[in-house]
């Protein structure tokens, strides 16, 4: 395979008389990987601590890209899609995994190393980041959704959090928890704009108030009375409940939120649990509660699945240096110096091991309740009625992001007070008919 060189000088040292060494600069070659990622916590740490795989790899030199998570979605489609070969590993999910897999933009993660344990990974992330069987990329951690709540808030004011809330539940807490004058909102939720941002959280509330995308035949249902029921709720609780220029908060943003102490309650990836319980990031780290997603009229699809994996472009010059690198970030080496430079409960959970871990169930009292909800998640049962597509919180189409994203604008329009639900749901409507329609699913 190819590889990407920069020169990289090493000492060369001679013995000469009287025993003194005379040391000459010798150019070697290092191989360049380029790994584009966006800025979470998690990813945060695996830049820092990539300096030791550095130093155990003279031969490989790492490049980091760092963005905010909608560009890196846009950067990383539009440099495989080009052919452009500018990334060596790129952070993708469980949605785009296997629609790159399929049409050969990845390398198969074939030939793991014999320590790596593939089998100790958790199943149902191995088969969202497969196509035809094969996996195609590495999970960095394996996630599902929860909801997070002040335990000092409700207690205070007389509030019990089921360990099943359903959304009418939360609304009435929020409503009793949110004081804006103190600077206190009964809840944050992701309102920013993007298919992977607002829709990942907003598809689960459509769901579990029994909507769906498409019908059986690829009919749009986007303008339907169960979108509206759903984007009603939501859009009204978190413009009355929610914090000011909360359209403009994604996951990030409402980490923040929550860790600073301004939310009562949080609904978001469970993968946000390792920063809120950690006292070095969190100012409410033994104030944290947990429990499940909210439902409303069903269960089906009220908590996601997504896996952010690491996987290797087809068009990459640096394919085994790129491998190599790959596998020890999502390795239980990777885990072990996580776990001693952050702390147990921060470590990105996707390994059967790491669950059963002593030192991680004493850490991360969410464990084994995050673990039930990753396996719990059903991405082919996600619905009431029956549907075409697979996925929770996406469809599981190459078109997706095209409407999902125009859904996602005019939603948080909605939030933002810009337009109204019947015509952000219109809008939306219109855009996947047309985006299916064109891509010959309508029969």
């Amino acid at each position: 395979m190819k590889m990407k060189n920069s020169a990289r000088r090493e000492p060369i040292c001679k013995v000469a008389l009287a025993g003194l060494s005379i040391c000459a600069a010798q150019v070697t070659s290092a191989a360049d990987v380029t790994i584009a990622t966006f800025n979470s916590p998690a990813m945060l740490e695996l830049k820092k601590l990539s300096a030791s795989f550095e130093n155990a790899n003279r031969d490989i030199k790492l490049n980091w890209v760092i963005l905010e998570e909608n560009v890196l979605r846009q950067r990383a489609t539009t440099d495989i899609t080009t052919n452009s070969g500018q990334f060596d590993v790129v952070a993708i999910g469980t949605y785009e995994t296997p629609l790159w897999g399929k049409r050969g933009w990845l390398m198969p993660m074939t030939n793991l190393p014999v320590d790596y344990d593939l089998d100790d990974v958790v199943k149902t992330a191995r088969d969202g980041l497969s196509y035809d069987g094969q996996l195609y990329a590495l999970p960095f951690y394996v996630e599902s959704s929860m909801t997070f709540y002040r335990k000092d808030l409700f207690q205070a004011a007389g509030l019990n959090m089921p360990d099943q809330p359903t959304y009418e539940q939360i609304k009435q807490f929020a409503v009793t928890l949110t004081d804006k004058a103190k600077g206190q909102y009964g809840i944050c939720l992701r309102g920013k704009a993007g298919w992977g941002e607002n829709m990942a959280y907003v598809s689960t509330v459509v769901n579990t108030y029994g909507g769906r995308w498409f019908d059986e035949n690829w009919k749009a249902q986007v303008d339907t009375p169960e979108w509206h029921k759903a984007i009603s709720f939501y859009a009204d609780l978190l413009k009355n409940e929610g914090p000011p220029g909360a359209s403009s908060n994604g996951f990030n943003e409402n980490l923040t939120l929550m860790s600073s102490g301004k939310c009562a309650m949080w609904i978001d990836s469970t993968a946000a649990a390792g920063t809120l319980y950690n006292k070095s990031q969190s100012k409410v780290a033994d104030k944290i509660g947990f429990a499940a997603a909210p439902v409303a009229v069903t269960p089906k699809g009220s908590h996601w699945l997504w896996s952010w994996s690491l996987a290797i472009p087809k068009t990459s010059k640096s394919q085994d240096a790129a491998k190599k690198f790959v596998t020890w970030a999502t390795s239980k080496q990777y885990t072990e110096m996580v776990g001693k430079d952050e702390g147990w409960g921060s470590v990105p959970p996707g390994r059967k091991s790491t669950f059963a871990r002593p030192e991680y169930r004493q850490a991360a009292p969410f464990g084994e309740f995050v673990l039930r909800a990753i396996e719990s998640a059903d991405p082919n049962d996600s619905s009431l009625r029956k549907v075409p597509y697979s996925g929770i919180q996406f469809v599981g189409i190459p078109e997706f992001p095209s409407f999902g994203t125009v859904v996602g604008q005019a939603i948080a329009g909605v939030v933002a007070g810009q337009t109204s639900v019947d015509a952000a749901l219109k809008a939306g409507n219109a855009a996947a008919d047309r985006a299916v329609k064109q891509a010959g699913y309508q029969k």
